[in-house]
């Protein structure tokens, strides 16, 4: 596959022959687009002082769509071509079918860039990128006597897109992506834990290469490492939490966020369905989804339906106003797409996807709400988590969090799990800080088999009655 720029309509398809056969497809329809992609990444992984995996992945292909109502009809190829486009519409037509719809209005063209469109694997050569996980190695192990395992990552890609709407609207985007990751594994009298630290965004490799930036990083997983080498086990029961800045808003993303999308609440699925205007959380809770965000992980300038990214409040001071949503499930609602169409890939159908999902900061010291808080857990990290949709209900692993008692840090726990619902999870919270934080770059979200990243924030939060599974009280 070449490294010469992505451009479909000059080498692969006559425009004016794939417009055609795009309008052909949606006759009789209310949307429909060609979404046309070419992907590459490669990732590098040095674990316990060797090489483990180099590998790269490209790809390139197209899908058509034609979308009737609650329907819609796919078709996709690895193979841009007219013949391959023909087949495609044959397929698509069959959501058709007899007709009667009308086209949605075009979404708005946007030139705004919120990312270059530098190749970031171009950054540094294959044999660069090796000597930099060795670095880190070395660098790591020496940091404590006691680190007996270290893990590195490289990873980077480009993905290349373009859409053709049937009005004629053509879209091109580059979206690039890199990432560091360190992980590490220490020993003390037997007893081995691991701490983990790593982050990007939609930029080039350089920045992450330089030592200024991996040395920190892997100095914070040593510490997060050797924290839960000392840490006891949780106590189980209900008490009052404290959420940490940034990363912990993955609760907020996975028990909220997703119930806060288009299509779990047009098909009433979700537990927040029927509730727009209404309180659904604690006053000052105000949360966002941002794709406007330079360089996040989560942002892109238009979505994979052509909709410019938005700026979109779903809670403000507590009161439900607003959905993520994509062109057929905010047709189908009556409103309008935010932005948020968004797909794995080519050979994916676009459905409502968050992109940077996060609460706005309050205008207390955490240190305030660490010394209010008489007996709990002050969660700072977290692992896995799943959540089902119909109730908000989530489970949450932390990966280091802290016993409190009269507003003093006791100790480190480990094996802390946390167990409640989203809707009672926004109710209870009673204080936010001041310090909000969005994550370093590290997260991937999944809905329906399909894979996008995505960031999330949050301030510092002490939310009340929430369940901790660790061991027995």
């Amino acid at each position: 596959m070449t490294d010469n720029p992505f451009r479909p309509f000059d080498t692969l398809l006559d425009e004016g022959r794939a417009l055609a056969l795009l309008r052909q497809a949606v006759a009789g329809a209310e949307d429909g687009e060609i979404f046309l992609e070419r992907k590459r990444s490669e990732a590098l992984v040095l674990d316990d002082g060797r090489i483990r995996t180099a590998s790269y992945d490209a790809s390139e292909g197209f899908g058509l769509r034609a979308v009737r109502g609650e329907v819609a009809g796919y078709a996709h190829s690895t193979e841009i071509s007219e013949a391959a486009l023909k087949r495609a519409v044959e397929t698509a037509r069959l959501a058709v079918g007899d007709g009667g719809g009308t086209l949605a209005a075009a979404p708005i063209g946007t030139n705004r860039h919120l990312y270059g469109d530098a190749d970031p694997m171009a950054d540094a050569s294959f044999a660069g990128k090796i000597d930099v996980l060795k670095e880190i190695d070395a660098f790591t192990r020496g940091l404590d006597p006691r680190v007996v395992q270290v893990s590195a990552t490289i990873s980077a890609g480009l993905q290349e897109v373009e859409i053709l709407r049937p009005e004629g609207l053509r879209l091109r985007d580059v979206r690039p992506m890199a990432r560091l990751n360190i992980s590490v594994i220490v020993e003390q009298s037997g007893r081995r834990e691991s701490g983990g630290m790593g982050g990007g965004g939609r930029f080039g490799l350089k920045a992450l290469l330089d030592p200024a930036h991996w040395q920190p990083v892997a100095r914070e997983a040593l510490r997060i490492a050797l924290v839960n080498l000392d840490a006891e086990a949780a106590p189980a029961g209900v008490m009052d939490i404290l959420l940490g800045p940034g990363w912990p808003g993955i609760l907020l993303h996975e028990a909220i966020g997703h119930g806060l999308e288009g299509d779990f609440n047009r098909k009433k699925t979700s537990a927040f369905a029927g509730l727009m205007g209404q309180r659904i959380a604690a006053p000052g809770v105000t949360v966002l989804d941002d794709g406007t965000l330079p360089d996040r992980r989560g942002s892109i300038s238009f979505d994979d339906e052509g909709t410019p990214s938005n700026r979109t409040t779903l809670i403000e001071d507590g009161v439900l106003v607003g959905y993520m949503q994509d062109r057929q499930n905010a047709r189908l609602m009556g409103t309008h797409s935010t932005g948020n169409g968004r797909r794995e890939s080519f050979a994916h159908i676009p459905m409502p996807r968050m992109t940077n999902t996060y609460m706005l900061g309050g205008d207390t010291d955490p240190a305030a709400i660490l010394a209010d808080l008489k007996d709990g857990i002050w969660a700072v990290g977290f692992g896995g988590g799943q959540v089902d949709i119909t109730n908000g209900k989530f489970v949450f692993s932390c990966t280091e969090a802290y016993r409190v008692k009269n507003g003093k840090v006791i100790a480190p726990v480990k094996g802390a799990t946390l167990i409640g619902d989203g809707a009672t999870a926004l109710r209870n919270i009673r204080a936010i800080g001041n310090d909000m934080a969005l994550d370093p770059g590290i997260g991937n979200c999944g809905k329906a088999g399909q894979w996008v990243p995505v960031g999330v924030g949050q301030p510092s939060l002490l939310i009340g009655g929430l369940t901790i599974g660790g061991a027995a009280a």
